[in-house]
């Protein structure tokens, strides 16, 4: 099976994790082969040409990104995700109720592996204008929400979810909305947002349930849209999201969607925290598009 690492996930703190899942699963009597992968782009050269030998799996050791690219290649295909979580917000383990700390997260993975336990879910897929399809499996945003998460991946310090704390109180002192033109399930809506969030599963931003109904199997997107709203409102607005109270203000709609589209002044949406596609972006659920490792 293929091992993919990120030794800078979580600021390094937890470099010898990746001793510890190879030496676990050599001894479950399965054989590791850790992908060379310096970067970002031969990380996902790798992932690619792993799968396309059709490993047992592909097991992702890193945050949310390393899981990200590590979908890149699995998605659609036979071949398994594995994730032992050691970023920063490590959403996507924490959305679908894996472990969120290393031991356990190997523990339950060599049960899986060995037993054969695989949970098949959705996963959400982001087109655009001449780029290659972009798959997620947390949350797609664009507006605020994408803004603070490319200043929270810039930060240094602090370590962990605070850095998203601060990055939403540096975004929050420019707030601004932008305008839009979403076509949901092929109905067009005009509007001024300040978050437009779509959600495979419900959390993102080190812990947030922005779409806090969203359902990996069930067919469908979350769509979060937050509206124009002052600077007062916003850090209440943060409140209420970490207990998934945001959808009950009037500044917020919520709808679940097959497929959309988000149209807007140009710029970077993000994906599973990742920098994803430009505006103007078609979003879509493929359903059972992911085989994990649970």
């Amino acid at each position: 099976m293929a091992v993919l690492v990120n030794p800078t996930a979580g600021r390094g703190r937890r470099a010898g994790v990746l001793a510890d899942v190879v030496g676990r699963l050599r001894a479950a009597r399965l054989v590791p082969r850790v992908l060379a992968a310096p970067d970002r782009e031969r990380a996902q050269q790798a992932c690619r040409e792993a799968v396309d030998r059709s490993p047992a799996a592909l097991v992702a050791v890193g945050g949310d990104g390393t899981v990200h690219l590590a979908v890149q290649a699995v998605a659609g295909t036979e071949v398994p995700l594995g994730v032992v979580p050691i970023g920063t917000g490590n959403d996507f383990a924490g959305a679908l109720g894996l472990p969120i700390d290393p031991e356990p997260a190997i523990k339950r993975l060599v049960a899986a592996l060995t037993q054969g336990q695989r949970t098949i879910i959705d996963l959400g897929r982001a087109t655009a204008p001449g780029a290659e399809p972009l798959w997620f499996g947390t949350v797609l945003s664009a507006g605020l929400d994408a803004s603070i998460n490319e200043r929270a991946n810039q930060m240094r310090w602090p370590k962990g979810p605070r850095r998203y704390d601060l990055s939403i109180l540096a975004e929050i002192a420019r707030l601004a909305p932008h305008d839009y033109k979403l076509v949901l399930d092929g109905e067009t809506q005009e509007l001024t947002a300040m978050i437009v969030a779509v959600g495979n599963t419900a959390r993102y931003g080190g812990g947030l349930p922005v779409c806090p109904a969203a359902d990996p199997a069930d067919g469908m997107l979350d769509l979060t849209v937050i509206g124009p709203i002052g600077r007062a409102t916003a850090v209440q607005m943060k409140s209420l999201m970490r207990k998934g109270k945001h959808i009950d203000h009037p500044a917020v709609t919520t709808r679940r969607v097959r497929t959309l589209e988000i149209h807007g002044e140009p710029r970077r949406t993000y994906a599973d925290g990742e920098r994803g596609l430009p505006l103007p972006v078609t979003v879509e659920c493929v359903p059972n598009a992911l085989q994990l490792l649970a």
